[in-house]
């Protein structure tokens, strides 16, 4: 969920070795289990917390790890092909059918019909991804939603106001033409939008719902994002005309970041990226993606646990998940500020809305109510990058038709081998 390219052996690994291998079950009186998540090393930090407390409530052991987004997918894959994957690993919920569908996890089903008040502490819209006509293989721990952020500096010095909840695309391209700055060389040396164009669920969710559209098809064999072609005609001016969106090559060397950089005035994003920018030396600030046609939209993805298929406990795997689902598990994890707890409690509580960073937090939440669950599939892995990969050539063109038209070719191509 963290602003990243996904990786292709991900599902190339998966579907080369038997997944229905695993660790060999023990006689259920071992006390230790293996867990393996992503993120950064004071996430790792906090894990390593939570697996100390959660050792002293029920004596169970926990060895935790976790690993960059980078090579986590590597390393997961690894184990599995071994035949010694962990007992609960982290999963990204547009993968969860990539690993259900062969067989890969184990259900929680009767877990949950036990303890049914684990799914109604959570947000249900989370729940959707993991979720199949034989019960739930998984759970969310916590979702991320989609807002705009703002550099308030920019748009003081340019005397532009703040974009509010009125705004819509047009208003966002006309205040991102304004932004943007030409040094007396003829040099560009701001940005009035930076918006990553790679992956489905930063802006071109939003912008393909709010214009009326949709991304695929209900049974995931036609590629749809390119149906209504307005949107795109709007974000390919404000690239080869305004200028107000940089290239692929100047947004490489801001390291893939202009806003960060202080680059860049307005860049849709995740809550991820809020413990990053605290350290920005400028002000800014977060309100709800503008609206289209059809009114407002954004994505809502989540980051989940599921148990390994045929691991040796299980039973200590669950009693993990459901600590991790627990009003403490989730207020830690929540402190982190990284992204939005899955349990409605926490998420409403002051140790998420009253973070150190005073933004608006709220409107995180509040995006619920107009959110989308970013596209949950088998072969969503291989979709997304041969989509991604052929929108590039809109840097570099302003023949919007034949780039999207490409991208869709490419995209449905994968679709087909499903």
């Amino acid at each position: 969920m963290k602003k990243k390219i996904c990786k292709g052996l991900c599902v190339l690994l998966i579907c080369s070795i038997g997944l229905m291998t695993g660790c060999k079950r023990s006689t259920g009186s071992d006390k230790k289990i293996k867990v393996l998540n992503w993120g950064t090393e004071s996430e790792g930090s906090v894990w390593v917390e939570l697996a100390k407390s959660f050792t002293e409530k029920t004596g169970i052991q926990v060895d935790v790890e976790t690993a960059e987004w980078s090579v986590y997918w590597d390393k997961i894959n690894t184990l599995y092909a071994a035949g010694t994957p962990p007992e609960v690993f982290a999963m990204d919920a547009p993968l969860f059918m990539d690993w259900y569908s062969r067989g890969a996890l184990f259900s929680l089903q009767n877990f949950l019909d036990t303890d049914t008040e684990v799914l109604n502490a959570l947000y249900p819209i989370t729940l959707n991804a993991y979720k199949t006509d034989k019960g739930f293989f998984g759970l969310p721990r916590d979702f991320q939603t989609i807002t705009l952020f703002y550099n308030k500096d920019m748009f003081d010095q340019a005397g532009q106001p703040y974009p509010d909840e009125t705004w819509t695309w047009e208003d966002l391209s006309i205040a991102a033409k304004k932004l943007t700055i030409k040094d007396p060389n003829g040099y560009y040396t701001q940005w009035g939008f930076a918006p990553d164009l790679w992956d489905i669920e930063l802006l071109m969710s939003s912008l393909a719902w709010s214009y009326g559209g949709t991304i695929l098809s209900p049974d995931y064999k036609k590629t749809t994002i390119a149906d209504n072609m307005e949107p795109w005609r709007l974000i390919s001016k404000m690239i080869t005309v305004d200028r107000s969106i940089p290239d692929m090559d100047t947004q490489a060397q801001y390291g893939g970041d202009l806003f960060y950089a202080g680059k860049a005035a307005m860049t849709p994003m995740g809550h991820w990226s809020v413990p990053l920018y605290s350290s920005c030396s400028f002000k800014w600030d977060v309100v709800p993606m503008p609206k289209g046609p059809a009114g407002r939209a954004t994505s809502v993805n989540s980051a989940g646990f599921v148990i390994a298929k045929n691991c040796k406990n299980p039973e200590a795997g669950w009693q993990w998940i459901k600590y991790v689902l627990s009003e403490e598990g989730q207020s830690k994890l929540a402190a982190l500020g990284f992204a939005v707890p899955a349990r409605k409690d926490i998420a409403q509580s002051d140790v998420f809305l009253n973070q150190a960073v005073k933004i608006n937090h709220q409107i995180f939440i509040d995006a619920l109510e107009y959110a989308r669950p970013k596209p949950v599939f088998k072969g969503y892995d291989a979709w997304s990058n041969a989509f991604g990969n052929a929108l590039a050539a809109i840097y570099e063109t302003d023949d919007i038709e034949t780039v999207m038209k490409t991208a869709v070719s490419d995209a449905d191509e994968t679709l087909a081998g499903q």
